[in-house]
């Protein structure tokens, strides 16, 4: 699995210009599932998402977690982060999951961070979304599972 997370302000999600998830204070999750992803990545990445320390304290050094300010966070699946450019001119998603494990792998890593009590909103996987935020900072991570695991 890989995640672009980004800390922001505010950020929502719409389909056919109907906002789908909203949040304010938060993170920003892009999600996407490759193939051979398993339970375990998704179980760790929400561990390592939760206990991120990047927004800032009083001191201005970045020393609190989402749970820490009582952030939401807002995941929108994005199977193009296992797009591959290295060949030709259109990219290859050749190391994506096929949409059904996808589905479930993506579902079960939302199900496990509202598990944790914090505000969870989605976009609609597999639809053609828009996505508008606020970065804070900007602050932006990119992770990978089968990198960190």
């Amino acid at each position: 699995m890989r995640i672009v997370l980004q800390r922001v302000r505010e950020a929502r999600v719409e389909v056919d210009g109907q906002v789908t998830g909203a949040i304010g204070q938060g993170l920003l999750l892009l999600v996407a599932v490759g193939a051979g992803d398993t339970e375990k990545d998704a179980d760790y990445l929400v561990t390592k998402t939760l206990g991120l320390r990047i927004f800032t304290d009083e001191a201005g050094k970045m020393n609190l977690s989402v749970q820490d300010v009582h952030g939401s966070i807002l995941v929108v699946s994005q199977f193009t982060l296992y797009g591959d450019l290295r060949k030709g001119r259109r990219p290859s998603f050749d190391r994506a999951a096929p949409p059904d494990l996808a589905r479930n792998l993506y579902e079960y890593f939302v199900r496990q961070l509202q598990a944790t009590g914090v505000p969870v909103a989605t976009g609609i996987f597999q639809a053609d979304m828009q996505v508008h935020l606020v970065n804070d900072g900007p602050v932006t991570f990119i992770y990978d599972a089968a990198k960190l695991i």
